[in-house]
């Protein structure tokens, strides 16, 4: 169960709650979930050998704590049209992460971005459906950001997902 922290209510990134650590089952609901999010609590209880009452348990805990964010489709990018993948590595100004970021979460074809420490400072995975359509998210859409000093993108020709699932 979560316990309470010392954590003001809605200071940066707190929730004043700190979820407790994941135990065996609990790793082993989420291994599930990320496999098929459409499982039944019924199904799910009994992969994971726990009453059906305790199964809806932890996942209502899970949800409420955090843990779980969501339950969402897995979308393959080209059978559905989006046949180009890019990451665009961003340099910013100091201190314009939140304002930069605002920006980036409105640009279509943007699926994920993320503050790095290192060479770069932000880096953004783009699924467009051509070159084209890439070009103009990065020189029309990207670089006009206010905060943004410049960019830097790699074509992907080829991905995969690890083997290795982490709630194993």
């Amino acid at each position: 169960m979560s316990q309470e922290t010392g954590a003001t209510p809605g200071a940066a990134g707190g929730t004043g709650r700190s979820a407790g650590p994941l135990d065996e089952v609990d790793r082993r609901i989420l291994r599930e979930l990320v496999r098929d999010a459409r499982t039944s609590i019924r199904t799910l209880a009994e992969r994971v050998h726990v009453s059906r009452t305790n199964a809806y348990a932890r996942v209502e805990r899970l949800l409420r704590d955090g843990v779980l964010t969501g339950f969402t489709a897995r979308v393959a990018p080209e059978p559905a049209g989006l046949g180009t993948s890019a990451y665009i590595a961003l340099t910013i100004e100091q201190n314009t992460w939140r304002e930069v970021s605002a920006e980036l979460a409105q640009v279509r074809y943007i699926e994920h971005a993320a503050l790095l420490s290192g060479e770069h400072d932000v880096l953004a995975l783009v699924r467009a459906p051509d070159n084209a359509t890439l070009r103009d998210v990065v020189l029309d859409r990207v670089q006009s950001i206010a905060g943004v000093l410049s960019t830097r993108t790699w074509l992907v020709f080829e991905e995969f997902d690890g083997t290795q699932s982490p709630w194993d």
